[in-house]
């Protein structure tokens, strides 16, 4: 094969960093964006907040309020080192801690730490303080470690029992069982079920003997559980051999129960949302504007750009680089907020009807139609939906929110998924607990509206919202 060299002539696109710095700052949310440039802060000596000024000048405590605080630390510090000691109590202490509950101080501790942030605590300080022998407290300790976050036993107690045979001599089945009826009687009611109906009947058991349809509710929870979750009536009266008001009764105890006793002692993460844009009314028009609070207030350092425009002959290489990628984040991060807000106005403008009415006037919209109107890719318009949100009157809503397929009507209109959602809820709020409406009728019902939709896709809406079928929600 000859060698030889050619020349060809073609075109590519390439994204300059700004621009890729520019598309990754669009896609952030608030909170993520806000992580991302306490990053740069901290990389780019050539960029700061505004408001980091006023913070340097916040007015410095006094001095004897100084000398306040530590002596109030010198006092703590013995309680302190009293709790930390208490704290430091655990399954290894238990053979010398008293059976009774220890002293006063003891007791004062274990009062308090019954509010501890996890299950496993709050059963392991009644554990403490029980007058359970060492052998007990250790098997009721091994069922609490199989606890899942609801309460529930997790492994039957077969299993329970081989594990431990290695770690406890001689141990008998029966041991295991009275261990689990040590546990059953903690706090939370319920906890230490191996299954929601005896979870539900250990509640009800512990309820007071005179408590109306208290027998009729345990003898429903113990044998026909799942009759009464298919609204079976008929049958769980002649099962029970009880009437229509005891049933109901026996009904409205088993739903104030608990079936997760232990989902409240979870330590559940808190999800916070910033809205982006908010909707107002001003002058009988909705207008868009921007959260000030969302907005991170950002500026180049004078002191480092005199400094670089002063020496810009004798190098500075490095910290030129910096200013320009300041510049450009300043830039870029102005113009993601611009590009949100007349996203957002646009949105607005084609969904006055929702803010005015609620979600029955929502109007079918695509990106199409927003990045035609605001003259940019509908790639960038996915981007600046997703994760932003927006504070109306009527609540916060993510700006993807207002987008939605359409479905057809009579007239030759169309209707959006979203208004049909509405409708179907409403319609399903209205009717009649004896006789509820099946998807089918449903269906006719909208049809009746001028809105032509399948019952597939009624029942498809309906579990999107999480109501249940019509034969769940017949009311006893």
């Amino acid at each position: 094969m000859k060698h030889s060299l050619q020349l060809k002539l073609g075109q590519h696109l390439t994204l300059t960093p700004q621009l890729q710095q520019s598309i990754r700052l669009l896609q952030l949310s608030t909170l993520e964006l806000n992580q991302e440039l306490e990053q740069m802060l901290q990389d780019n000596p050539l960029l700061e907040r505004e408001e980091d000024d006023e913070a340097a000048l916040s007015v410095e405590a006094p001095a004897h309020t100084a000398e306040a605080e530590a002596q109030s630390t010198e006092t703590a510090a013995p309680e302190s080192s009293d709790t930390e000691s208490a704290t430091t109590l655990d399954d290894s202490d238990w053979n010398d801690y008293s059976a009774a509950g220890g002293d006063d101080e003891d007791g004062d501790y274990a009062q308090g730490a019954i509010s501890g942030s996890t299950l496993r605590e709050h059963l392991l300080n009644q554990l403490i303080v029980s007058p359970l022998t060492l052998r007990d407290r250790t098997l009721v300790a091994a069922l609490i470690d199989d606890l899942d976050e609801a309460g529930f036993l997790t492994q039957p107690l077969e299993d329970i029992t081989a594990s431990l045979q290695d770690e406890i001599e001689e141990l008998e089945p029966e041991e295991v069982d009275t261990a689990l009826k040590h546990l059953q009687n903690m706090d939370p009611t319920g906890v230490g079920a191996r299954n929601l109906a005896e979870c539900l009947t250990l509640q009800l058991r512990a309820l007071p003997p005179d408590t109306p349809a208290r027998d009729a509710a345990m003898r429903l929870t113990a044998h026909y559980l799942d009759l009464l979750a298919a609204r079976d009536v008929g049958k769980l009266k002649k099962m029970l051999g009880i009437d229509d008001a005891t049933l109901r009764a026996a009904r409205a105890l088993i739903l104030s129960l608990n079936p997760r006793p232990g989902s409240a002692f979870g330590a559940d993460e808190t999800h916070y949302v910033i809205p982006d844009v908010y909707v107002r009314k001003v002058k009988g028009m909705w207008v868009a504007s921007l959260n000030p609070d969302a907005m991170p207030k950002l500026r180049v350092n004078r002191v480092y750009a005199d400094i670089l425009s002063r020496h810009r002959e004798s190098g500075g290489s490095q910290l030129a680089s910096q200013l320009q990628e300041a510049r450009w984040l300043i830039k870029n991060v102005q113009q993601r907020f611009d590009t949100i807000l007349r996203v957002s106005q646009a949105i607005v403008d084609r969904q006055k009807h929702f803010f005015e009415h609620g979600e029955v006037a929502m109007r079918p919209l695509v990106l199409r139609e927003i990045a035609e109107a605001v003259e940019l890719h509908e790639s960038t318009i996915s981007r600046v939906t997703t994760q932003k949100y927006m504070m109306t009157p009527r609540g916060l809503y993510e700006l993807k929110y207002f987008f939605g397929s359409h479905v057809a009507t009579d007239n030759g209109g169309a209707c959006s998924s979203t208004a049909i959602r509405a409708l179907i809820k409403q319609l399903i709020a209205a009717e009649s607990g004896k006789k509820p409406l099946s998807d089918g009728q449903l269906a006719e019902v909208l049809g009746q509206q001028g809105i032509v939709v399948a019952r597939r896709t009624v029942a498809k809406y309906r579990e999107s919202m999480q109501i249940p079928p019509a034969n769940m929600r017949r009311t006893l």
